[in-house]
C-alpha cells in the first residue's frame, strides 16, 4: 500500500490576484506588512500562517522582485480608484445624514458628544 502524499503550493494566483493558498489573503495584504518594517514572523503570526507558508510567500516575493512590486502598484492603484468613487458616490448622502437632528431617544448622549467635542476644540485652539 502505497500513500502518495500532494505538494500545495503556498502561493497561487486567483481572480483575486496572488494569493496564499486555501486563504483569502494576498500577497498584497502581506507586502503592505513587509513594507510597513514588520518581520517575517510578526506577518506570520498575525496572518496565522505556517512556517512553510511564510517561507514560501517570502521566497516568492524576493524571486520575483519587479513582477510583485508592479502588481503591488497595480493594487494600490486600484484600491485607491475604489476608494474615491465611493467617496464621490457617498459625498451627499453622508452630508444628508450629517445634517439630520438624532432621534430622541439619542438626544442626550448627542448633547453629552457635542459637549466634549467643544472642550476638545477649545484645548486645541488654546495649544
Amino acid at each position: 500500500m502505497s500513500h502518495t502524499i500532494r505538494y500545495t503550493p503556498a502561493v497561487i494566483r486567483t481572480e483575486r490576484g496572488l494569493t496564499v493558498a486555501g486563504t483569502r489573503i494576498t500577497l498584497y495584504q502581506i507586502m503592505d506588512f513587509l513594507k510597513a518594517g514588520y518581520s517575517a514572523e510578526e506577518i506570520r503570526d498575525d496572518f496565522r500562517l505556517t512556517i512553510r507558508q511564510m517561507r514560501e510567500i517570502t521566497e516568492y516575493i524576493n524571486s520575483h522582485q519587479d513582477e510583485m512590486e508592479n502588481e503591488y502598484q497595480e493594487v494600490l492603484a486600484l484600491a485607491e480608484k475604489s476608494r474615491q468613487y465611493w467617496e464621490d458616490r457617498n459625498r451627499e448622502r453622508l452630508a444628508k445624514i450629517a445634517k439630520m437632528p438624532p432621534k430622541p431617544e439619542y438626544a442626550e448622549l448627542w448633547n453629552k458628544l457635542q459637549t466634549w467635542k467643544s472642550k476638545i476644540a477649545n484645548q486645541e485652539s488654546m495649544s
